[in-house]
C-alpha cells in the first residue's frame, strides 16, 4: 500500500516540470499510481511559475547558505542584539536579492521567461525561507505550488503552500488546540512586539536626553551672557548719563564764553574805530 512517501516521490517529479508540462504529467500519473494515492496525486495543484523557479532553486541546492543565515539571524532577534540585526539584515538582503536572480537565470536557461512580479514573489519567498524555519522547511520540499511571504500565515498553513506533504508537520490539529496555539503565538508575537517597542522607547528617551543636556547647556551659557551684556548696558548707560551731564555743562560754559567773546569783538571794533 502506498503512503505520504510514495505520494512526495511523484510530486518531487511532477513539480521539476516546466509549469506548462504540469497539468497533463500529473493526470498521467495520477492514472498510474496506486489506488489509494490517485486521488491526492489528481489534486495535486499546478504551482505558478514564482513558486517553480523556487523550486527550481531548492533543487539545484542554491539555498544552503540562505538557511544557515536565517539560523543567525532568528538567534539575533531571540537575544535583541541590535548590531547584529542590523548586520544580519543587510546581509540577508543582498543574498536573498543575488539567490533570487540566480534563480531567474536558472529559469530562463529552462526555457521559462519570469516577470517583474514573478520575481519579486520570488524574492518574498526566499526571504520568508531566511527568517522562518518553517518557511525553509516548505521551500526545501522543492514541492511548493504557492509563494511565500514573511509574517503573512501560520506554521499550520504552509501545508497549503506545498505539494503532497510537508516534513515536520503532523496532521491539522484538533480545532481547539489549533485555537490555544494560534492564540499562543498571537500572544507571543505582541510579547516581543511590546519589547521592541520599550527597547525602541528606551533608545529615544536617551537621545532626547542627550540633546536635552546639550540644550541646557547652550541656555545656561546664553544666559551667562546675556547678564554680562547687561552689566555692561548699566555701566555703559551710566558712563552715557555722566558724559551727557558733562557735554550740558561744557555747552552752558562754550554758551558764556562765545557771548563774552562777540561782546569783546564789539568793544574791539569800537576802538579801533576810535583810534582812526
Amino acid at each position: 500500500m502506498a503512503d505520504r512517501s510514495d505520494l512526495d516521490a511523484i510530486a518531487a517529479e511532477l513539480y521539476a516540470l516546466p509549469p506548462t508540462e504540469f497539468t497533463a504529467a500529473r493526470n498521467r500519473s495520477a492514472g498510474m499510481a496506486d489506488r489509494s494515492i490517485a486521488a491526492q496525486v489528481k489534486s495535486l495543484r499546478k504551482p505558478t511559475v514564482a513558486a517553480w523557479v523556487v523550486n527550481l532553486l531548492a533543487r539545484e541546492g542554491q539555498l544552503a547558505d540562505a538557511l544557515e543565515l536565517s539560523a543567525a539571524l532568528r538567534e539575533a532577534q531571540e537575544d535583541l542584539d541590535a548590531a547584529e540585526l542590523s548586520r544580519l539584515g543587510r546581509q540577508r538582503r543582498q543574498l536573498v536579492s543575488a539567490l533570487a536572480a540566480q534563480a531567474v537565470d536558472l529559469a530562463k536557461e529552462a526555457g521559462v521567461s519570469v516577470s517583474g512580479a514573478a520575481r519579486e514573489d520570488v524574492e518574498k519567498t526566499i526571504n520568508a525561507a531566511v527568517m522562518d524555519a518553517s518557511a525553509a522547511a516548505a521551500v526545501m520540499t522543492a514541492r511548493l505550488v504557492a509563494p511565500l511571504e514573511a509574517g503573512t500565515f501560520e506554521a499550520a498553513d504552509l501545508a497549503d503552500a506545498v505539494g503532497g506533504s510537508l516534513p515536520g508537520v503532523a496532521e491539522p490539529p484538533a480545532p481547539d488546540d489549533l485555537a490555544e496555539r494560534r492564540a499562543r503565538k498571537a500572544a507571543e508575537k505582541a510579547a516581543r512586539e511590546a519589547e521592541r517597542a520599550a527597547n525602541e522607547a528606551e533608545r529615544e528617551l536617551a537621545v532626547l536626553d542627550a540633546k536635552r543636556a546639550k540644550l541646557r547647556e547652550r541656555v545656561d551659557h546664553v544666559s551667562e551672557r546675556i547678564d554680562d551684556l547687561r552689566r555692561d548696558l548699566e555701566r555703559l548707560e551710566g558712563e552715557h548719563a555722566s558724559a551727557t551731564a558733562a557735554l550740558a555743562a561744557v555747552e552752558g560754559e562754550r554758551e558764556g564764553a562765545a557771548s563774552r567773546s562777540r561782546a569783546a569783538a564789539k568793544e574791539a571794533d569800537r576802538a579801533r574805530a576810535a583810534l582812526e
